[in-house]
């Protein structure tokens, strides 16, 4: 596959800063995604957020996340497409740059102006996407709390196309803890866990399976916020 951006080509800001969503390199990567990046046809398209280690496919999360959904998919059943403070990544580019180099974390950020802007950009972004993708999934779900749900349900009302959103609110509520710095916690907790599994065999039509959680896939990793 062609690189997306040339090295003799990438910007010299850094990567590692609150302004990491106006970076020309990301701009410029997620432009390559919403219109070169050809996506494939699949049953599911599965988006799930972002995470500290990179690539994201080698972080705790997105191996709890995998070992979920490819525990009920074959592989060739489902494209994951990560989501979040890298703007749009599919699977199969994670290993690119800049989605492999920057630092910044968006749940870190308390500058209310940057996180506005964030939710319009990636809103637009996700909606560019399901736009793109209308005819290339026949199902969508998407694992996501915070201003990454946010994003997503405004890419929803702005499209018209159908996605799972999960973890159910009613599963967040309890779960909630409002003496925490973000009160819903972690994605890792497995009673999201089990909604998010529960989403995928609903749509089969087969029967639920219960989730467990194993401490090597669900800590040390802190998707895109410090709990």
């Amino acid at each position: 596959m062609t690189t997306i951006i040339p090295e003799n080509e990438r910007s010299s800001e850094p990567l590692d800063t609150e302004r990491l969503i106006y970076h020309p390199d990301m701009i410029r990567a997620n432009e390559w995604v919403l219109t070169e990046y050809q996506p494939p046809t699949k049953d599911f398209c599965i988006f799930v957020p972002c995470a500290m280690r990179k690539p994201y496919h080698t972080s705790p999360s997105h191996k709890m996340y995998d070992r979920i959904i490819f525990g009920i998919l074959e592989q060739e059943d489902a494209h994951v497409v990560v989501f979040g403070t890298c703007g749009i990544t599919p699977r199969e580019i994670d290993n690119e740059y800049p989605f492999t180099d920057y630092k910044f974390m968006m749940g870190k950020c308390n500058v209310a102006k940057i996180k506005r802007d964030f939710i319009k950009m990636e809103s637009e972004r996700l909606a560019k996407y399901l736009e793109r993708t209308r005819d290339n999934y026949k199902h969508r779900i998407a694992y996501c709390i915070g201003d990454f749900r946010t994003a997503m349900e405004k890419a929803v009302e702005m499209t018209n196309i159908d996605v799972v959103i999960v973890p159910d609110r009613k599963t967040m509520e309890e779960v909630a803890n409002p003496n925490k710095r973000f009160k819903y916690g972690s994605l890792s907790q497995r009673q999201y866990l089990q909604d998010f599994s529960d989403s995928i065999t609903s749509i089969l039509n087969i029967p639920e399976r219960t989730v467990g959680v194993h401490d090597d896939h669900s800590t040390n990793d802190m998707d895109w916020y410090l709990l």
